[in-house]
């Protein structure tokens, strides 16, 4: 992939844009790290911790850990082929240097303790780096405070316990309760290590700092291990590998569940409200990154991440939920801390209300995605078995029902997608049932269920006046891009349909581009969804429109991944300004962007 290059500052009140983050992680926890060498969100130890760096949503008060050049710079950054290890390379009058970062772990595994680690090579010349590191207060519910010990300094951040470790090299000129302050200057050949150990309610191991830095590099062997292991040949390999390793971000190593993304409440639509927390596992998306998986032949993160969901929902009942947190357990309810929000964009939330919304295409998802499991290659338990034969039957009473779609929206409705998901759900269970990899029994009722479905979206669905289906029954104009999800129901049910759908949709949703919003009118409070885009060219280059779905491919990709930023791909970007929107990295855009390209392959 290209370099990304940049010029300082990079800043506007405070705020670097949303798609200049860089990611780096180990299976547990995730960092954003801008191009001036500032991390600005790191949730440690997990996920779903609150957060120990937290700037992107509050410059004032917010945490952060800097490593930044003194002199005016130029930035130039990468990943390392095949890794998610992030090097960095900052030039000024006086000379250059490599940062080099990575959240470390082993070969094994991840390490029982956060260790993020910052190597710093010089080049040329001399430069001065600045380090400033601010630990967040969480909204000002914790109050970080400094203790001596026979080992160094630590600090204790409520339950969290962190110690700064540095090579001799660098010059601490301030150290206490607030922040810490110090420089290290490079010259040619130089080696400096800056590093951040972290625990929770756990004594803290203090290794070398040769140890930590030589775990920079196996880090480096066992993401590249990782990816040199999937078995993708298709078509866009480069964007589908650097798309693997963003949703390998998300894979949380400690259950097998799946975030959403890593970060809450970064904007649809700067000032606005739409910011939410998608640190948990939505069945929809856990269920579309293991597709992914599935294709390109991630087998340990398919099971694993499979197996936690089916395991999970089993645990709560067959009732659906739409969301879970990491650990299995239901969603918090939101709340709304006093922060001032990324560039203005209140609330900042934290939890989801969706956890209680009825999302009737998840049926579809679970009895899609078992269907694509064993077409891999493995095998259903019982438990497993059973539970599907339930969501089957769960669904055949359901589906009559209002939800709130798969957009989450508060107004129920008879949405479109959600009943072709129904009919997408029976259509799979009456194939796993025939296959005899879940029980017969009610495979009659399926068959029929699945029928009545087909005829009331025919006939209550199909709009004659826009030559597309609706977004919901009694619409009248407005359309939805999550349609191109459901492309299986148009191949078997009315194809011509369809395809008159996504032309459509192309046409009103995208103004002509294949950069779509998600459903008619939103594009006044928020950006084309990324997803949707990629979920378009999957959908035709499926229905055979292969020209179509090539073309809009590349496109997209010419959009996407020119705009300055180290193809982390947030959930949302404004082809008005140019900038990208909402949480990062999104699942969503990653698992999207390789099934468009495994279509066409």
């Amino acid at each position: 992939m290209n370099n990304t290059i940049y010029h300082s500052p990079l800043r506007v009140e405070g705020f670097a844009e949303l798609g200049d983050y860089a990611a780096i992680g180990e299976g547990r926890s995730v960092a954003l790290i801008a191009p001036d060498g500032s991390i600005d969100w790191w949730c440690a130890p997990n996920l779903d911790s609150p957060p120990l760096f937290d700037q992107m949503l509050d410059a004032s008060i917010g945490g952060f850990f800097k490593l930044e050049p003194s002199a005016p710079y130029r930035v130039e950054r990468h990943y390392r082929p095949d890794s998610n290890v992030l090097e960095t390379r900052f030039e000024t009058d006086t000379g250059s240097l490599l940062l080099t970062e990575s959240i470390n772990s082993t070969l094994a595994g991840r390490l029982p303790w956060s260790e993020l680690a910052r190597r710093v090579e010089g080049i040329e010349g001399t430069v001065t780096l600045d380090l400033h590191l601010r630990f967040g207060t969480a909204a000002e519910t914790r109050s970080p405070w400094m203790a001596e010990t026979p080992q160094g300094t630590v600090f204790h951040i409520a339950d969290l316990m962190a110690m700064l470790r540095t090579s001799d090299d660098v010059i601490v000129t301030r150290c206490d309760d607030e922040e810490i302050i110090a420089s290290v200057t490079t010259r040619p050949g130089s080696r400096s290590l800056i590093a951040l150990l972290v625990t929770e309610g756990e004594p803290l191991a203090i290794p070398a700092i040769d140890a930590i830095d030589k775990r920079i590099e196996t880090s480096h062997e066992a993401w590249c291990d990782w990816s040199r292991g999937l078995s993708y040949r298709g078509r866009y390999d480069d964007y589908v590998k650097r798309s693997a390793l963003a949703l390998k971000f998300l894979w949380y190593s400690p259950t097998g569940a799946l975030a959403a993304a890593a970060t809450t409440s970064l904007p649809e639509g700067i000032g606005g409200e739409k910011n939410y927390d998608y640190r948990y596992a939505w069945v929809r998306d856990a269920c579309l990154i293991i597709k992914a998986f599935v294709y390109i032949g991630a087998l340990e993160d398919c099971k694993a991440a499979y197996s936690w969901l089916s395991q999970t929902i089993i645990r709560h009942g067959v009732k659906l939920r739409a969301c879970y947190t990491l650990d299995g357990e239901l969603v918090p309810e939101e709340r709304y801390p006093e922060l001032s929000g990324y560039r203005g964009s209140k609330p900042v939330r934290i939890g989801n209300n969706a956890r209680d919304q009825v999302q009737l295409s998840m049926y579809g998802d679970m009895l899609a995605t078992a269907r694509l499991f064993i077409e891999a290659g493995h095998v259903l338990d019982l438990s497993t078995s059973r539970m599907l034969a339930e969501l089957a039957n769960c669904c055949a009473d359901s589906w009559r029902q209002k939800d709130s779609g798969i957009w989450e929206l508060p107004e129920e409705q008879h949405y479109t997608q959600s009943k072709m998901a129904c009919w997408l759900a029976l259509d799979r269970a009456v194939e796993l049932a025939k296959e005899k990899h879940i029980e017969s029994t009610w495979i009659e009722r399926w068959q029929r269920e699945r029928d009545r479905i087909r005829d009331w979206v025919e006939e209550h669905c199909w709009s004659e006046n826009l030559q597309a289906y609706l977004f919901y029954r009694g619409s009248d104009d407005r359309l939805d891009a999550s349609m191109a999800l459901v492309h299986h129901y148009g191949n078997s049910v009315n194809p011509q349909r369809m395809l008159a759908t996504y032309r459509a949709i192309y046409r009103e949703l995208g103004h002509n581009s294949p950069m779509l919003y998600r459903y008619s009118g939103v594009e006044k409070e928020e950006s084309t969804f990324v997803a949707c885009s990629f979920w378009l060219v999957e959908a035709l280059a499926s229905m055979g429109e292969r020209s179509d779905a090539e073309q809009a491919m590349r496109t997209i990709l010419d959009t996407l991944c020119e705009q300055g930023n180290v193809e982390t791909f947030n959930e949302m970007f404004d082809v008005r300004s140019g900038t990208w929107r909402g949480n990062l990295p999104q699942g969503l855009s990653h698992l999207a962007l390789i099934c468009a390209a495994q279509a066409l392959s």
